[in-house]
């Protein structure tokens, strides 16, 4: 699987950083920040399988995502890196920490912990299955359908960045959203492996639920040196709500 990336910076005597994005993100939700980081980084902002312009699959799993990230550091030559990843990418980060642990230097995780999530992406799901992509003629259409779905008004004009036009001019989703539905138990699972005993950094929104106290049992078994800090006022899209 030869993942799609941006790439910020392009000097040897900097380190080199890898950033990892959530369920139905791209590796342009970085952009702006991947701009500042690059003035201590050469930093690679990746579209995982099924997501931005990278290939599809019929399969969706940690492992496998892990395993993409680790030939795409292959394929670029960098032995290793330092990894951040948000929600989804957070835990293929942590997939990544826990099979490959050589080709971590530090951990960074957003909004994310190592355990099995329930289902709660379902009315997602069905606001996206329900926008009727051969009749539409513009996003405020589909917005407009969505919109009996999804309630914010953000997490809408996230989601429908992956609406794009073939070469007829018809819309269709960037992301892969019937593996998406069909491998969503694997989305939700828990990456697993043996203990990664290097630096790791867990940040949460104070307004998210995604790590709560009762989730850091989980993250010291396997990350036993973890640090997990809170951003107050914050939910759980840290780099669009509170980028600094």
């Amino acid at each position: 699987m030869k993942l799609n990336f941006d790439q910020y910076g392009d000097d040897p005597s900097k380190k080199l950083l890898i950033i990892l994005h959530g369920l139905y993100g791209s590796a342009s939700n970085f952009r702006g920040l991947a701009k500042i980081y690059a003035a201590d980084f050469n930093v690679y902002c990746l579209d995982l399988r099924n997501h931005g312009s990278s290939p599809h699959s019929d399969q969706m799993s940690y492992p496998l995502m892990a395993a993409d990230v680790i030939e795409f550091m292959d394929d670029q030559n960098l032995e290793k890196a330092h990894i951040l990843g948000h929600s989804m990418g957070g835990k293929t980060a942590m997939q990544i920490a826990l099979h490959f642990p050589d080709r971590v230097d530090k951990l960074v995780v957003g909004d994310i912990a190592p355990v099995v999530y329930p289902h709660h992406h379902e009315r997602i799901f069905e606001g996206l299955q329900a926008i009727p992509l051969d009749q539409i003629s513009s996003r405020g259409e589909a917005d407009k359908i969505l919109s009996q779905y999804v309630d914010e008004a953000g997490v809408r004009l996230f989601l429908l960045t992956n609406l794009v036009r073939n070469d007829e001019g018809i819309f269709q989703w960037r992301i892969n959203l019937p593996v998406l539905i069909r491998e969503y138990e694997h989305i939700s699972a828990a990456p697993d492996g043996t203990p990664f005993d290097g630096e790791t950094l867990f940040i949460r929104g104070d307004r998210s639920d995604y790590v709560s106290d009762d989730y850091v049992p989980e993250i010291l078994a396997l990350f036993p040196n973890a640090k997990i800090e809170t951003i107050d006022h914050c939910g759980h899209w840290l780099h669009s709500e509170k980028p600094k």
